[in-house]
């Protein structure tokens, strides 16, 4: 491997260790994502309805995901149960409202991150994240002493907290944040959150900091760098000429986003209009003319 991940060398120093104790202390208050919500997790659970123990969705090679993450073996996803965001058209909700999967120690993540280097995977990939950083960090650093040598890749919705992100600076290679809403109103709407466009965008500013823009290697596989998702809604919900306009002007021009054309309505999205329709003719041609309007240079539509 010509780039070593950066967590090799803080789980050597034991760096990773002394991060996951950090964020299992942490935890006694939660501020481990965008709500803090200051539960003692040892006690109850916090707003994300998680205690100290990630509950494991499922896992295994993913073949749908960007093409510089799947590649031709395709991205190690490891699907974590709840989520710190209620949004009410969640295509996943299955997973991300209910008690899906069971829970699992670190050791067991470990094993399980350890089994898709195994199967070939060309990273892996954690899926709704923000509220099992510290079970991540154990884990992480019990499989770096085992042989883990891949990229690990944040695939987040975009509410973390910049006290979760200090503890995974040198630990993420690839941050995949969602950019949903540029309205804080729409936010609390529909996705039951205050202050989402704040801490969102306060989120993508250090994930770049610490990351910078997406770098391939030669086989066009992402190996370090920031990959950011925003999905068009009906009728402008999302907000994306603000969203584009963000990522260009604040973030970089060479942002690599995928605009995401795939809304359909699912969950409770029907009780809620116009989220109950597919986009209309024009509507996601018009998101791409102002994410090129904006000045991004690196946007490709089509990824499902």
């Amino acid at each position: 491997m010509d780039h070593e991940p950066a967590y090799l060398g803080l789980h050597r120093s034991g760096e990773l260790a002394a991060r996951g104790r950090e964020a299992r202390r942490r935890e006694q208050a939660c501020d481990l994502c965008g709500r803090m919500c200051r539960v003692d997790r040892r006690q109850r659970p916090g707003a994300c309805r998680s205690g100290l123990r990630a509950r494991l969705a499922s896992y295994g090679p993913h073949h749908g995901e960007e093409d510089p993450l799947r590649g031709v073996r395709g991205s190690g996803t490891v699907f974590f149960a709840w989520c710190n965001l209620r949004c009410l058209y969640c295509q996943n909700h299955t997973i991300s409202q209910e008690p899906a999967g069971r829970e699992v120690e670190a050791p067991e993540l470990a094993e399980v991150m350890l089994s898709l280097q195994e199967m070939g995977c060309h990273n892996i990939n954690l899926v709704s994240p923000s509220h099992v950083v510290a079970e991540i960090l154990e884990a992480v650093d019990l499989a770096a002493g085992q042989g883990l040598c891949l990229p690990l890749v944040y695939n987040t919705g975009g509410f973390d907290s910049l006290e979760a992100l200090s503890l995974l600076d040198g630990v993420i290679d690839i941050y995949m944040p969602d950019m949903k809403y540029d309205d804080a109103r729409v936010a609390r709407l529909l996705s039951g959150i205050a202050g989402y466009p704040q801490v969102n965008r306060a989120a993508l500013r250090e994930m770049h900091r610490q990351v910078g823009d997406l770098a391939l290697d030669e086989s066009g596989i992402a190996r370090r760098g920031l990959l950011v998702r925003h999905l068009v809604l009906p009728g402008g919900l999302a907000g994306t000429e603000a969203v584009v306009q963000f990522l260009a002007q604040e973030i970089s021009a060479n942002t690599y986003l995928n605009l995401m054309a795939q809304y359909r309505p699912a969950f409770r999205a029907r009780e809620h209009p116009p989220l109950d329709r597919p986009l209309v003719d024009g509507e996601y041609a018009e998101a791409v003319r102002l994410a090129r309007e904006a000045g991004l240079r690196r946007l490709d539509g089509h990824w499902i």
